[in-house]
């Protein structure tokens, strides 16, 4: 099995110094590459040697039996009488469930309104005395007659008419039919005859077929296959690939854990499959995962939770078939909070869950 080891370089010298170091030829500007570095590989060689040697033996050969069969009656024929129950079917039955009827809408009056104008006082007219000053001592040389007329006084007076008068209307409202079901005889029942044959069997008998006798057997000799390891191919550095920068780096997985658990939900499966699988399976790199916890609780309990939650990622990753040497895990506890959200400090749960997270980044 090959055992690789990667490093990675930003490139940001000349091709002088490149030639000078055994790094990348035409590398390009602010990229990284990481360098293949193989073990010498083996292969194992089987040499066969002989631990016993052959030899003869006597054997004796047992007499041999030979099986003849004969047939024999064990049951006479008969006859038995099968009672076959009548067969049913189902058939629907229509009834009237409620029957219609005609209810009655009653359409109430309607009214209409007028006005209508009296005279309530006629017209009028006569004759008015007034008093009027003068300097006669007799009042009545000082009085004025006046003929004064008054029209006639009328009112308008409402009334209430009938436009309408009040009807009855019929609505006919349907029966309501429904059904039942109804087992009925389709077969009625019946005896049925039946014939039972004899039954018949092969009783087998062994009889000798060659006595007793002896044979040479030849017994063949043991070998042992010894298994040696031999060198197939020296090792040495190979070939360089190109990485990103930013994997060497901590790179925050979007893997949240539940407040005091390191269980990894399906969500963070999902995660880990489509970020961590695919960088692991097309580059043979080693990687680290940390793993944090948000400020509350004990921070003891805090470092050891973390540390329980990067495990959880690295045997996750185990049993999809990642080597366990290829990874490292490390617990931080609450030493590493990516905002305010200390001890003491009130905040919210979106932003405690931000500090219960997981990061990655490629070792060297």
């Amino acid at each position: 099995m090959k055992t690789n080891l990667f490093l990675c370089l930003t490139f940001l010298f000349g091709i002088s110094f490149t030639q000078a170091q055994n790094l990348p030829s035409n590398p390009e500007p602010g990229k990284c590459y990481v360098k293949c570095i193989t073990k010498d590989e083996f292969k194992d060689v089987e040499e066969t040697i002989e631990v016993y040697p052959s030899y003869t033996k006597l054997e004796v050969v047992p007499a041999t039996y030979k099986t003849v069969e004969d047939r024999v009656l064990v049951k006479e024929a008969s006859k038995k009488y099968v009672y076959v129950p009548a067969v049913y079917e189902t058939v629907e039955v229509s009834y009237i469930k409620k029957e219609g009827r005609n209810d009655l809408n009653i359409n109430p009056a309607t009214f209409g309104s007028n006005s209508r104008t009296f005279e309530v006082y006629p017209e009028t007219s006569g004759w008015e005395y007034k008093e009027t000053t003068c300097d006669s001592p007799n009042k009545e040389d000082c009085m004025v007659a006046c003929f004064v007329g008054y029209p006639a006084q009328f009112r308008d007076v409402s009334f209430t008419t009938l436009a309408k008068d009040a009807t009855v209307n019929n609505i006919p409202v349907q029966e309501v039919g429904t059904s039942y079901n109804k087992r009925v005889i389709k077969t009625p029942a019946r005896m049925d005859e039946i014939e039972i044959p004899a039954q018949y069997s092969t009783i087998k008998r062994q009889v000798v077929a060659t006595p007793a006798t002896t044979r040479s057997v030849t017994v063949p000799s043991k070998s042992q296959t010894v298994t040696r390891t031999v060198l197939a191919k020296k090792g040495g550095i190979t070939t360089w690939e190109e990485v990103d920068c930013g994997l060497l780096n901590a790179n925050v997985l979007p893997i949240f854990y539940e407040l005091g658990s390191a269980r990894i939900t399906p969500a963070s499966k999902k995660t880990i499959d489509e970020t961590l699988l695919p960088l692991l399976s097309s580059k043979p790199v080693s990687i680290e995962l940390m793993s944090h916890t948000d400020a509350r609780g004990n921070d003891d309990f805090n470092m050891a939770l973390s540390q329980q939650r990067a495990n959880s990622v690295v045997n996750y990753l185990v049993s999809k078939g990642i080597s366990r040497s290829r990874l490292s895990a490390k617990g931080y506890g609450e030493s590493r909070l990516v905002n305010r959200c200390s001890n003491d400090i009130e905040c919210s749960e979106a932003e405690h869950q931000r500090n219960r997270r997981t990061e990655f980044r490629v070792l060297q």
